[in-house]
């Protein structure tokens, strides 16, 4: 797959989240993590981090700490994406992921701010009943950008893994 992602938090204030997201952000290969405005305790990330992301990412994929949205830079032609509950979002599962993109998610008690959503070009909403872990959020919207993108074939109708036979032809369909 071609294209990038990066994935951060605005005003994130638990290290513990914090290294959850950036490891499952590793875990499926982003590009860059940031965050926004992040909470004090938050500035020295090595030491807390290490505990939930045991990866290290860090070492690997690079970080990137904005005190202020106008601090704030992404890549040129690189369209946010909120994670957001609000009248402006849509159904992850209806969404198209861009091919790259930066995700931003709310901190761990409250939402992204009225700015953000407005730098948003896209506002998506897990469809759950009520607000979830940002970590949770952060694998869930990037489990989900891997179906969109992962070039995955189409589950099967009955329960169950697919065939032996309909996986190879399905490799086989793609190689062409």
């Amino acid at each position: 797959m071609r294209g990038y992602f990066g994935i951060g938090v605005q005003g994130i204030s638990k290290t513990a989240n914090l290294g959850a997201v950036m490891r499952t952000a590793h875990a499926f290969g982003a590009s860059f993590t940031y965050t926004v405005n992040a909470a004090p305790e938050i500035t020295d990330t090595r030491r807390g981090v290490n505990q939930t992301d045991t990866s290290r990412s860090l070492s690997h994929v690079p970080f990137y700490q904005w005190d202020s949205l106008e601090d704030m830079r992404l890549p040129l032609n690189c369209p946010l994406v909120g994670i957001e509950l609000c009248d402006r979002s849509v159904d992850m599962p209806s969404f198209r992921h861009p091919l790259s993109c930066a995700y931003i998610l709310g901190p761990e008690d409250g939402s992204l701010s009225p700015d953000m959503q407005d730098m948003c070009k896209y506002i998506v909403k897990i469809p759950t009943k009520f607000c979830i872990n940002v970590s949770l959020a952060a694998a869930l919207t990037l489990y989900d950008r891997t179906l969109c993108h992962g070039g995955y074939p189409d589950r099967p109708m009955l329960p169950g893994g697919p065939s032996l036979q309909a996986v190879e032809d399905w490799e086989l369909m793609r190689k062409r």
